[in-house]
């Protein structure tokens, strides 16, 4: 297990820019599939994005491409999500979260590790 802290989160107006880092204790980072999912009251929590161990897997949800990009620095165990042109709906609560493994996945069931979240709040 690896233990995450987010940062970054703030209010911004649309079409603006703000980029998410998550912070992992450990020296095995690299052997985690990192990942970026977010939620809002009410709602289940949503997968946005995900980056294999390597950094060469990379998957987006449709609503994202194009605006979202994921990163990770393996030597600072740390992994980012840069979003530009936000959109009033992507204003929620995201959260990085962690799975032990190669390859990708976007299903919130093999993630064990999770932050605490970081608020996003976009405004019209």
């Amino acid at each position: 297990q690896v233990q995450l802290v987010e940062s970054g989160g703030g209010l911004v107006q649309a079409g603006g820019s703000l980029r998410l880092s998550c912070a992992a204790s450990g020296r095995t980072f690299s052997w985690y599939i990192l990942a970026w999912f977010r939620q809002t009251p009410g709602k289940e929590r949503d997968f946005v994005a995900s980056i294999s161990g390597s950094g060469g897997i990379r998957n987006y949800v449709d609503s994202v491409k194009g605006r979202f990009t994921i990163s990770r620095d393996n030597a600072k165990n740390t992994v980012y999500l840069q979003m530009n042109s936000l959109k009033p709906e992507d204003t929620a609560v995201y959260y990085c979260a962690a799975s032990k493994g190669v390859g990708s996945t976007r299903n919130e069931a093999d993630f064990r590790s999770w932050g605490q979240g970081t608020q996003v709040t976009v405004s019209s």
